[in-house]
């Protein structure tokens, strides 16, 4: 597996709406391998045509997204300051103390992001049971008022600065979602030989906020079946019971029967599975009940799309701290590109 790579593109920096550095790693990747190009919202659509003399007409939308959650600044205090707004999915619990980047216009500014708060020797009784908000959150730059408003303005990103690192069989960084569903598809479309269906391998942008670039890029073209690529929770972690693990690490890749963005076409999930015992790759099931896909963005285009989702079991979902086993990875790959092969042999008509 190449670490490297998924290395690159968990440390990249790229919250909804600036994508920029992930899409020229994706650019890079797949430009000698597929016809290349950008959408007005920037999602990085790469076309694999059918091999020659094998085509069946038909076309194959993928989907991985290229944002992370992230925050937009906006205030720039007198005292040098910064208060941010969210975008997507943050838990206050998980922004505690953590180092970050502000996406300044002329480059990237170094920061810690801090609770408006007393310190521990200063709390009296029953200040600690207080529950801490998005707005109880502040970025230092360590920079005076004045220079801050001269560097910062209002809407920049900020992204957390965390980076890459291998624990045992395990990787973890911020980001891996969704770079780790990236890297599956870039890694499949290489692994892939022979195949019939017209392959459309699109980097969207803006899916934590609304699955928004899935929407505009599957309108555009008008797949004739959509699978996205997304990481999943793996609760398998002290203190939750087994039935809310969802799924669990090591355990392989995760063919996902529903999530609260679609129910997957029930033909593709058993193509999907089919797949998977033939060539003998690591899987499990996955129902996950909150949370949505760029599949779901999809789906309901052009009078419905039969879409599905393939996810990578992750630990500690939106936090700095997302965590995945190299041996889900590599299934993940494995069973994509065996998928890709065989598209063509899916009848997903309910005639």
């Amino acid at each position: 597996m190449n670490i490297e790579l998924l290395r690159e593109l968990t440390e990249a920096h790229g919250c909804p709406g600036q994508e920029d550095a992930i899409r020229e790693i994706v650019k890079r990747e797949l430009g000698g391998l597929c016809d290349l190009r950008t959408d007005f919202m920037g999602s990085v659509i790469a076309f694999k045509p059918a091999n020659a003399n094998h085509s069946t007409g038909r076309k194959l939308m993928l989907a991985a997204h290229m944002d992370e959650i992230g925050f937009r600044v906006k205030h720039v205090g007198d005292k040098g300051f910064l208060r941010i707004a969210p975008v997507g999915g943050w838990d206050p619990r998980q922004m505690a103390s953590q180092r970050v980047v502000v996406h300044s216009e002329s480059s990237g500014l170094k920061g810690v992001l801090m609770q408006s708060t007393k310190p521990k020797h200063m709390l009296g009784p029953g200040e600690h049971a207080k529950e801490m908000t998005i707005d109880d959150y502040f970025i230092d730059l360590g920079l005076t008022g004045e220079k801050a408003k001269e560097l910062v303005q209002i809407g920049d990103g900020v992204t957390m600065d965390r980076t890459f690192q291998q624990m045992g069989d395990l990787c973890t960084c911020k980001a891996m979602d969704d770079r780790v569903a990236v890297f599956v598809m870039i890694e499949a479309l290489k692994a892939t030989k022979q195949h019939a269906v017209d392959v459309y391998a699109v980097a969207t942008v803006q899916e934590e906020i609304g699955l928004r670039g899935a929407a505009a890029s599957g309108w555009s073209v008008q797949p004739d079946v959509c699978v996205a690529l997304d990481i999943t929770l793996a609760n398998d972690i002290p203190g939750l019971p087994d039935e809310l693990s969802v799924t669990k690490l090591g355990e392989g890749t995760a063919i996902k029967v529903m999530d609260s963005s679609l129910i997957c076409h029930p033909k593709v999930v058993s193509h999907f599975r089919a797949l998977a015992k033939q060539h003998n790759i690591k899987h499990q099931m996955e129902l996950l009940p909150m949370g949505g896909t760029d599949a779901g963005g999809v789906q309901r285009l052009h009078g419905g799309i039969p879409a599905f989702t393939l996810s990578i079991p992750c630990r500690y979902v939106h936090t700095v701290n997302e965590t995945v086993h190299q041996g889900d990875v590599q299934a993940s790959i494995d069973l994509l590109a065996r998928y890709i092969e065989d598209c063509h042999n899916g009848d997903y008509s309910y005639d």
